[in-house]
């Protein structure tokens, strides 16, 4: 933004353009919240205006901006003056990304010769689709199973140290690098920008996105959670060859105007430069930690031998509970509602408490987020739960302790004539899916292991036949059923079949 930028004007030239921009901000906050929605009074009182009016630095504070981003890519010419750069891609095309180190001397001393983690996105420019981003994203997953969003050029990249995309991200790419070494990181889009258009006549116009990098600096405990700096652009993604044909477009359309009205637009430049940002909300980065969905070792799955059980009892897994507390902070609510599937409104509630959101009605809600969101967020602030469709009682038995228990039974029935009861501990399994996948899942996570470590599921018939477990199966279980997990190896290596008796 203007206001970022220190130039050598005069006072007056300075506060006329800070007033310029400020609306020019504003000029589209009414038609992305929906024209009938809400009045520009109403927005302005919102409390996420008032925090970034006093988040903003004072103009005599110089702000250290450590890093620059610099995309390869030449900026559209019919753009206004003060509207931010927009940036035309073609789709699959590897573009550089140039990560320069903007330190003065002197400045950030703590990363000299350490590795920074850099993030990469792809995320909606307008309001209204960040809203839906979920929504949007697993859409474009159906529809193009086996693709990415973002990926990196590994070969063409410079620089960059231990790249990685989560498969469940579609749309993110994280790595590491040194500043004092060149950085070029080559990325491509895959998703073009009318893919994200209401399908009407063709000749659709394409959504804006973004392109934002979080660059985060190695704490104490070797984690990679402290921010350093955030810079984004936008731009439009077209089918190959799409986009040249726009910047011509665009550049013979300005040739056509007045020199008085090509005065309002900004000039075509050969590079985007990345403005400042506020950082992306995120979970915290851990070096060396893979996110989820990475290739990862699991635990392992301890067993007794020939068709026995786990040798020992594994602690039962910890309650997922996910409640927002009055005590959360603003950082610890901002994760809690990206866990959540509430990104989108992240920044709206930027310094919110946990006690501030509590606070919050089920009309305040759904004003601030719409009926479908609102109605989400309300719900899952007031932590309401769903029952589960099915709940099961597992055991898990040795075979030493079931063949010790044997022992005494006997030896009791003998003596006396009276069986000793023995006392077992079971887990609750609760299904929502009624699946053999789901089964599996759930048995998996009870032991700490891999689903793949699975093989198959069989319940235990009539005359000690083995059943195999199936979804009909399943949806016929009686509610709280009770079953013994036993365990026999399988025919191949490092998996099991489980047996429900």
């Amino acid at each position: 933004m203007a206001w970022a930028l220190k130039l050598p004007l005069a006072d007056e030239v300075i506060e006329s353009g800070l007033v310029q921009d400020f609306d020019a901000s504003l000029s589209g906050i009414g038609q992305e919240l929906g024209a009938g929605a809400y009045s520009m009074s109403d927005v302005l009182a919102l409390p996420i205006f008032k925090q970034e009016e006093s988040s903003l630095p004072p103009d005599n504070e110089n702000k250290i901006l450590p890093f620059q981003y610099v995309l390869c890519a030449a900026t559209s010419p019919a753009v206004k003056l003060h509207d931010e750069t927009l940036t035309y891609l073609n789709q699959g095309q590897s573009y550089e990304i140039r990560m320069l180190d903007n330190r003065k001397l002197g400045e950030l001393p703590e990363i000299n010769g350490k590795l920074v983690k850099s993030i990469f996105r792809v995320v909606f420019h307008d309001r209204r689709l960040q809203y839906t981003e979920h929504q949007q994203l697993e859409g474009w997953r159906w529809n193009r199973p086996g693709d990415r969003i973002l990926d990196i050029d590994i070969p063409m990249s410079v620089g960059i140290i231990d790249p990685r995309a989560n498969p469940n991200q579609l749309n993110t790419v994280e790595f590491l690098w040194d500043p004092a070494k060149r950085t070029s990181v080559f990325i491509q889009v895959h998703c073009i920008s009318t893919e994200f258009t209401m399908r009407k006549h063709g000749g659709e116009k394409g959504v804006p996105f973004r392109v934002q990098i979080d660059t985060f600096k190695e704490n104490e405990n070797g984690e990679y959670t402290e921010h350093l700096h955030s810079a984004s652009c936008q731009i439009k993604v077209f089918k190959p060859k799409g986009a040249d044909r726009k910047q011509k477009t665009d550049r013979e359309k300005m040739e056509k105007r007045t020199p008085h009205e090509k005065e309002k637009y900004q000039p075509s430049y050969e590079t985007t430069i990345l403005t400042e940002c506020s950082p992306w909300p995120e979970i915290t980065y851990v070096n060396n930690s893979p996110s989820p969905g990475f290739n990862s070792s699991h635990s392992s799955f301890s067993l007794g031998e020939g068709n026995g059980s786990p040798n020992h009892q594994p602690e039962p897994p910890p309650p997922v509970t996910d409640n927002l507390l009055p005590t959360t902070t603003p950082q610890e609510a901002q994760q809690w509602l990206h866990r959540n599937r509430f990104s989108t409104f992240t920044r709206l509630f930027t310094n919110f408490s946990g006690a501030d959101l509590l606070k919050l009605t089920r009309d305040d809600v759904i004003q601030i987020c719409g009926p479908a969101d609102g109605i989400r967020l309300f719900n899952a602030l007031k932590g309401r739960m769903v029952r589960p469709r099915l709940t099961i009682y597992v055991c898990q038995e040795s075979l030493q302790l079931r063949e010790q228990q044997q022992q005494q039974q006997n030896q009791q029935k003998h003596e006396d004539g009276d069986s000793n009861g023995t006392f077992f501990v079971y887990h609750a399994i609760y299904l929502e899916e009624l699946t053999a996948v789901e089964l599996t899942e759930k048995i998996a996570q009870l032991f700490s292991i891999s689903p793949c470590q699975i093989s198959q599921i069989y319940k235990q018939g009539p005359t000690g036949i083995h059943v195999l477990i199936s979804d009909e199966m399943i949806q016929n279980f009686q509610e709280e059923a009770c079953f013994i997990l036993d365990t026999m190896k399988a025919e191949t290596n490092d998996s099991y079949h489980i047996i429900l008796k």
